[in-house]
């Protein structure tokens, strides 16, 4: 692939930013949503609302505020008057023509004066340490408040938004947009209220000291401001370019890294370095361009800030030689020209910072803002569930203008083994979805021991189904720990119970520790097969009275399968069960099949009824057998 064909193809697959003056284009990869690119730049798209939001969060710590905003006045009153006392100091004690007589005494004048110097000084260092420690806590406490808000806030969010947000980008508001409001709270905040403070409280002072160079700071300072907010400008283009860059080429190698087998499997090393040179080249460009640019920043600003501390003392030395304005007086005219200078150079540096933390603030409103689950009023709660369940002629799209599941109408008692079978994409999981009320119906209805299941309080309702998924899924801890998270307050005998129910007892005692082995990443220790036996046994030590099976056995052989059958039927005894499997041995073992084609049943009975159809069951029985 020649080099302008390579670019044109990764960057219509992975996206790009150009950028030409103040213009920024982008161009989106295929298949994102434009606002979430806009959203690489670091812009909030309601400030105001942002804010707002936030300041609610620092309203909670409004008495550590207090206290840190008070340190910040004395530290800069402090600093400013230490300034200020320069003048007398000057005038009084050092510019003059000494005589033998007054020598002594204008020493020990100097030294009370320095003195009093050094303890302002004093106490701004000491002001400045408490504030900082007190922004600290303010800052911590509020990023523990809002992540705390954030995690209880996934709680309560549909299946529908884990459907339409990666993983990835969920996790990046826990981690990157906490962070960058973190940084703001900690720093940014301080410097500029600070700033603000030591501005106006320099121009209060300059004005009084000799209002001629004060106007001359103020009004050519106006010009440094506009040059410095170019540079950023385009500095902070180059820099949203950078951190677009960066996430993908982390976002490709994560993806290479992980699924390095299915790389090597099909021979695309070579392809996958020269997508990565791709991206790694890009790095380097875009690296290059935003630290050069960066770079200028401080360079430029401190020049200019030399131009107007010239300009200033050009004019204060006339003012000396002319009009007899003292020596003092312009020593801290020409201080308060470098304290003015500054805080307003750091104000515009921080604006970055300031707009990434309310970007990344906004990211996390967001989801606090997404409607959680619908739970409703006055919702029942049943002291025992039997595990009757009606659906009624229900519809289901998880989308509004796609219908996936239509006028599904069935029937399970307690002890009843209802099995659906049919083709991939034919509506099966999602039917059991429905069940624990993962997603909402579009027509009709299904009730659990004849009640709505929108009338049942959904900690009750899901609290009475067990469920087998075909994705295995262990947390980190021991293999006890994993089995007991189907029941919290099983025993350790009704833990190993149901392990050797689930055929898992076997393998589980000749590992390391046993039922304490501990298990990370995963279990990544164990096979596959050992993984869901661990899951079926997580839901035989559940007194769940409704058990689904969503493919709970695709992933053992028929062997392992056969003595899982055997515990499953002392399990399923009294149980309400879901199966969803491919096996012929799973399936004939049902007491009602219903076989499913593009989300209708199209056929239902036992086995052998169906087999005398000689209709789609028979044809799907005859692929099964195939496959044992």
């Amino acid at each position: 692939m020649e080099n302008k064909q390579r670019y044109e193809y990764f960057a219509q697959k992975y996206g790009t930013i150009t950028v030409e003056g103040d213009k920024t284009e982008i161009r989106v990869p295929v298949g994102m949503d434009k606002n979430k690119a806009m959203g690489m730049q670091g812009k909030p798209r309601e400030l105001k609302k942002t804010i707002l939001r936030l300041a609610a969060y620092l309203a909670c710590e409004r008495k550590l505020l207090a206290a840190a905003f008070l340190c910040i006045l004395i530290h800069t009153l402090s600093t400013l008057s230490a300034s200020y006392l320069l003048r007398p100091i000057i005038n009084t004690f050092i510019y003059y023509a000494p005589g033998k007589e007054e020598l002594a005494q204008r020493l020990q004048g100097l030294f009370w004066a320095l003195l009093l110097l050094g303890l302002l000084y004093l106490v701004s260092g000491a002001t400045q340490w408490v504030q900082q420690r007190v922004m600290l806590n303010v800052s911590q406490r509020t990023l523990k408040h809002l992540r705390q808000d954030l995690y209880e806030k996934i709680q309560t969010l549909p299946m529908s938004y884990f459907d339409n947000n990666s993983t990835g980008d969920t996790m990046s508001r826990f981690t990157n947009d906490v962070d960058v409001v973190g940084e703001m709270l900690n720093t940014t905040l301080i410097q500029l209220i600070s700033g603000v403070i030591t501005v106006s409280g320099t121009v209060i002072l300059m004005l009084m000291t000799n209002w001629i160079l004060g106007l001359i700071t103020i009004i050519v300072t106006p010009l440094l401001v506009a040059i410095s907010k170019t540079i950023v400008k385009k500095g902070r283009s180059a820099y949203a370019r950078q951190q677009q860059v960066l996430g993908m080429l982390n976002g490709f190698a994560e993806e290479m890294i992980s699924g390095q087998k299915v790389v090597k499997v099909f021979n695309h090393e070579e392809t996958a370095v020269e997508e990565f040179t791709y991206l790694n080249d890009e790095m380097k460009k875009t690296q290059i361009r935003s630290q050069f640019q960066s770079s200028l920043m401080g360079p430029i600003t401190h020049q200019l800030c030399n131009v107007v501390y010239a300009v200033t003392a050009c004019a204060g030395g006339i003012l000396v030689v002319k009009r007899g304005f003292d020596i003092g007086g312009l020593t801290i005219s020409l201080n308060y020209t470098r304290q003015f200078n500054r805080p307003i150079n750091e104000i515009s540096m921080q604006m970055n910072t300031v707009f990434a933390a309310l970007a990344g603030a906004e990211r996390v409103f967001e989801v606090l803002e997404k409607e959680p689950e619908r739970r409703g009023e006055n919702l029942l709660k049943p002291e025992r569930i039997k595990g009757h369940i009606e659906m009624n002629h229900v519809d289901f799209g998880y989308v509004p203008e796609r219908t996936v599941l239509h006028d599904i109408t069935l029937y399970a008692k307690p002890g009843q083994k209802v099995a659906f079978v049919g083709s991939t994409g034919a509506g099966k999981t999602t039917i059991t979805n429905l069940l624990p009320a993962f997603y909402e119906l579009q027509a009709g209805e299904i009730k659990i021991d004849g009640i709505p299941i929108e009338k049942l309080d959904k900690k009750v309702l899901r609290q009475n189904i067990a469920m087998v998924l075909q994705d295995t899924h262990l947390f980190t801890g021991t293999v006890r720990e994993n089995i007991r998270y189907g029941r919290l307050d099983a025993t350790d005998e009704e833990v190993e119970q149901a392990a050797k129910a689930a055929s898992a007892h076997s393998f589980i005692i000749h590992l390391q520790k046993g039922y304490d082995t501990l298990l990370e990443n995963d279990g990544a220790g164990l096979s596959q097969g050992q993984r869901q036996l661990l899951n079926i046994a997580r839901a035989a030590v559940s007194k769940a009275p409704i058990l689904v099976l969503d493919e709970a056995t695709s992933s053992v052989d028929t062997r392992t399968e056969k003595y899982i059958e055997k515990g499953m039927d002392t399990l399923m005894k009294d149980r309400t069960t879901l199966v969803i499997a491919h096996r012929l041995s799973t399936v004939r073992r049902a007491n009602v099949i219903m076989v499913l084609e593009e989300g209708r049943i199209v056929e239902r009975g036992n086995h052998e009824e169906l087999l005398e159809l000689n209709g789609r069951y028979a044809k799907l029985c005859h692929k099964m057998e195939e496959l044992d």
